[in-house]
């Protein structure tokens, strides 16, 4: 019935849907499995991609050939390019979406790929040969081959729902969970935590006062998340935002004593910085009220979203509370909040290419490993899918440093360090984020992804090398461009800055806080003329790499004189524990993690600079 596929991905959310994309693009025939044919690309929380460091992560996705950023493009209703008052490091692009066009988008794309088929059932199971995975077992009981598995399973294994104090099967609203896999891993052998997290109220829109609430509109000028540039966004919807108050705190306390989050019925940890209502009342006591993002779900629909009000108290309690929000008076309600918990499975126990230590040939992606966020899970499942085309090839595997990508720095944290709790990414995680900026992900990752064999990138090879030298121009002439006192100084009398008392470079004024090129463009006619030939992207990207290219040095020579360390290649039978000179944490850690880089090896948590000159010594450096 089947024929042998090479690469079976089990899931079809965020990080499915990139890792059957990716191994396509690489050219292995698919099999996308999914208990529900309906929810492919589901949005099963917020209707949003991106957002402070996700939203370099989506851009890098694309970068790389991912889908992310394309389907993002032609669902949102909304762009917000977020931190525009701090420095570029930190700015990062959101785009809020339709719900339903973004999982239309996405399995219309899946279907126009000939080298992914479909089959819609629950697998309960995996087919392991002499320690290799073979396949897959669904469960009606049918037995799929294949050269190797990813596994990205959501929420959904034993996935356990909560309100209040009731509590049901279920992997999302209206699903039912996964069951079998988890029993299965865990007679191999691995190692199973449970995590937790949770969703608001969707709520009639019609029955909102928006006036009382404050509206939030989206950029004046809209970007695209791809570097493939689609038509641009018209016709945005604002969302709003009101507040919770001490009426409101004082009515979802009623409700305390029955939370499965207080009373002990929840076992996994939720994520830290994405808490519930009930958690931020408890532990932020002393603030009177919280903000609550009121968003819509789409164009063609009433439904809304109340971000910042997740969860899993009693509906009447979440209902009554509800009612006592501004704008929220006569409030209809379509479905609770509710809390959910799943198997998660430790990442330490992956290899850096996401394939598990115990099975050749399966690998994990997105919740599974511990992350929350459709961006974290996304760019975990763009890397097995490529990774896993890349081992039945027996090819060197496709590895991203921390210098080169968020992606690089969610993976290399996952595996080295672990988590304990639902790991989302942040700028503050990322050491090189002046590098790794969300402008020029394209000059960073589309090359790497070329050159080992991602298929359809020729017009984005094409854009790239079209930017690189668009940078160099733009560059070239602020560098050689003068201007004289006559022409600048009443414009830097306005902006507070010195005179100027002779002719300059433009790039010596653009270097001047609070100076920005599409300042100079106002009041030097011949630069507006020359600027008007390039995209505002890359005018903004040449003048980043000015401003901050002392900055860019010194994080580039950090990055080079860490990456010297990942060249330096551990064997995989490295016996660490008859090295006495190390230390007990050190050699039960290296043991257990198996290091393939001295590298990667100095970022395991428990491993000193001391232990690090140890195994250079042993390593013959």
């Amino acid at each position: 019935m089947f024929p042998e596929y090479d690469i079976i991905v089990v899931g079809a959310g965020h990080a499915g849907c990139e890792a059957a994309v990716a191994a396509a693009n690489m050219g292995s025939n698919v099999l996308l499995a999914t208990m529900n044919m309906q929810t492919i690309g589901q949005m099963s929380c917020n209707p949003a991609m991106g957002g402070v460091a996700k939203g370099q992560i989506v851009r890098e996705i694309d970068a790389l050939g991912g889908y992310s950023a394309i389907v993002t493009d032609r669902s949102m209703v909304q762009f917000r390019m977020l931190n525009k008052s701090k420095g570029p490091a930190m700015w990062s692009p959101r785009a809020q979406s339709d719900r339903m066009q973004f999982a239309g988008e996405w399995r219309s794309m899946l279907e126009a790929n000939p080298l992914i088929d479909f089959w819609q059932e629950m697998v309960r199971g995996i087919i392991v040969k002499n320690g290799v995975c073979k396949g897959i077992l669904t469960g009606i009981g049918l037995e799929i081959s294949a050269k190797a598995v990813v596994l990205t399973n959501g929420t959904f294994l034993n996935g356990l729902i909560h309100i209040g104090e009731k509590q049901f099967g279920g992997g999302r609203a209206g699903e039912k969970a996964a069951t079998g896999i988890t029993e299965q891993l865990l007679e191999l052998g691995f190692e199973s935590g449970r995590m937790k997290t949770g969703t608001p109220p969707r709520i009639d829109g019609r029955s909102l006062d928006y006036d009382k609430m404050e509206i939030q509109h989206g950029d004046s000028n809209p970007q695209n998340f791809s570097f493939l540039k689609s038509a641009p966004l018209t016709d945005q919807m604002p969302c709003h935002i009101t507040y919770t108050s001490p009426e409101v705190h004082d009515q979802l306390k009623k409700g305390f004593d029955r939370s499965p989050m207080f009373n002990g019925r929840i076992r996994g940890l939720g994520p830290r910085y994405c808490p519930s209502i009930e958690d931020k009342i408890d532990r932020f006591s002393d603030r009177e009220r919280h903000q609550l993002f009121v968003e819509p779900e789409g164009r063609n629909t009433c439904e809304i979203y109340v971000n910042g009000f997740s969860s899993s108290l009693p509906q009447e309690v979440q209902y009554t509370a509800l009612k006592k929000v501004k704008g929220f008076e006569q409030m209809k309600m379509f479905r609770p909040g509710y809390a959910i918990e799943y198997d998660f499975f430790p990442p330490t126990q992956l290899k850096t290419n996401l394939e598990t230590k115990k099975v050749k040939n399966l690998f994990f992606a997105g919740q599974i490993n511990g992350t929350t966020g459709y961006e974290e899970a996304a760019c975990q499942g763009l890397m097995a899918g490529l990774n896993a085309h890349l081992t039945i090839k027996d090819l060197d595997p496709f590895i991203l440093k921390r210098s080169d990508a968020y992606i690089g720095v969610l993976i290399d944290d996952l595996v080295n360090k672990g988590t304990k709790e639902p790991y989302r990414m942040f700028t503050s995680r990322a050491e090189y984020r002046i590098l790794i900026r969300q402008d020029n992900a394209d000059l960073r990752l589309t090359p790497l992804s070329y050159k080992v064999g991602m298929l359809g990138l020729e017009a984005r090879m094409e854009k790239v090398a079209d930017k690189e030298e668009a940078l160099k121009s733009i560059t070239s002439i602020l560098l050689k461009m003068s201007v004289s006192p006559d022409q600048l100084n009443g414009f830097l009398e306005s902006k507070n800055s010195a005179p100027l008392r002779q002719s300059v470079k433009v790039n010596s004024v653009l270097l001047r806080p609070g100076i920005h090129l599409s300042d100079l463009r106002l009041v030097l006619p011949d630069l507006h003329s020359f600027m008007k030939q390039y995209d505002n992207s890359y005018i903004e990207s040449a003048e980043i790499n000015l401003k901050y290219e002392g900055y860019l040095t010194k994080e580039k020579e950090m990055a080079e004189k860490m990456n010297r360390l990942e060249e330096l290649i551990l064997k995989e039978d490295f016996n660490y524990r008859d090295i006495v000179s190390l230390s007990a944490e050190a050699r039960e850690k290296l043991n257990n993690i198996r290091p393939r880089t001295l590298g990667q090896a100095s970022r395991i948590s428990g491993v000193s600079p001391s232990d690090i000159s140890v195994l250079l010594v042993h390593i013959g450096r």
